[in-house]
């Protein structure tokens, strides 16, 4: 169908889908076939500029000289570069524009204490579609936030997402309980690091042993969190009730790849945690383990 068959609603809706804020050429060639396209695409071709100009000066924040280099880059790290919670915000409207990010880290405090909800809002279906390793180390995230993140995920957000870490991050069993079926349905979620935060029993419970489905629903897929291997609640408000609850669980199969487990610095008796972590190959004491936990963080 030739372009000047179409109407100028359908051209400008072509030219919206062309546009993107770190390579804004084939937009602009688009734009440029016509002067009547030209005009119906002023407005449009205005915001791309001004979108380009804020996500050229968001990539330099994060040590990405260009918009080629920030839409190139495997790996983004900021910690304590002075994001703002704007700045986060706009790294998320990125999110379909990064297919080659990989390693998504931050750390800024900067941007507390809606920063993490607000780049959790931008992530649309799909976004950030090669990130394996996500952490929100030492932010704000709490039960807003943790809600928010849950609902990016379960639109198909970080669709191929490995590693999570949150934390430090304020997130009770409000927040656990709201994220807990977004992470379990992650399919390659092998390394849960959740420590230093003050969630509980009811928290641990949601993520590791499910309520069962209303009558007449269809079961859940066998197994909970099958590819987790290492799931970090070092320091949170766990208690002999939780360790319960995580016994339960393994007992009835879910967490069948679990090998390390971290419950130093919880609310459960030494006895009860000891007992637990015997079940694994290593505990969170010993080399292993630790290089574990530590891992590309």
């Amino acid at each position: 169908m030739a372009l000047a068959a179409l109407s100028g609603d359908e051209q400008c809706i072509i030219f919206s889908q062309l546009c993107n804020v770190l390579d804004a050429r084939v937009a602009v060639a688009f734009g440029s076939t016509s002067s009547e396209l030209r005009a119906l695409t002023h407005a449009q071709r205005q915001q791309l500029r001004a979108d380009h100009k804020v996500a050229a000066a968001l990539g330099r924040k994060l040590g990405k000289q260009s918009c080629k280099e920030l839409r190139e880059a495997k790996s983004v790290d900021s910690y304590h570069k002075g994001l703002s919670a704007d700045d986060l915000a706009t790294l998320g409207t990125l999110g379909s524009v990064l297919p080659a990010l990989e390693s998504l880290s931050l750390n800024e405090r900067a941007a507390d204490p809606d920063g993490v909800q607000r780049l959790a809002e931008r992530l649309g279906a799909g976004a950030l579609p090669a990130v394996t390793f996500l952490s929100l180390g030492s932010m704000h995230v709490g039960d807003a936030g943790a809600s928010v993140l849950a609902a990016a995920l379960s639109r198909g957000a970080l669709p191929r997402l490995q590693r999570l870490s949150l934390n430090s991050a304020a997130i009770g069993d409000v927040g656990l309980v709201a994220l807990a079926p977004a992470l379990r349905r992650l399919p390659a979620l092998d390394y849960l690091r959740l420590n230093d935060n003050p969630f509980g029993d009811e928290g641990l419970a949601a993520l590791v042993a499910p309520p069962p489905p209303p009558a007449g629903a269809l079961p859940p897929p066998t197994g909970v969190l099958a590819k987790l291997k290492v799931l970090d609640l070092e320091r949170t408000q766990v208690t002999d009730a939780g360790c319960a609850a995580l016994a339960a669980a393994l007992d009835s199969g879910a967490l069948p790849a679990l090998e390390v487990l971290d419950l130093n610095g919880t609310l459960a008796s030494e006895a009860e945690a000891a007992g637990l972590m015997a079940r694994f190959p290593g505990d969170s004491d010993s080399d292993d383990a630790v290089a574990l936990i530590l891992q590309g963080f």
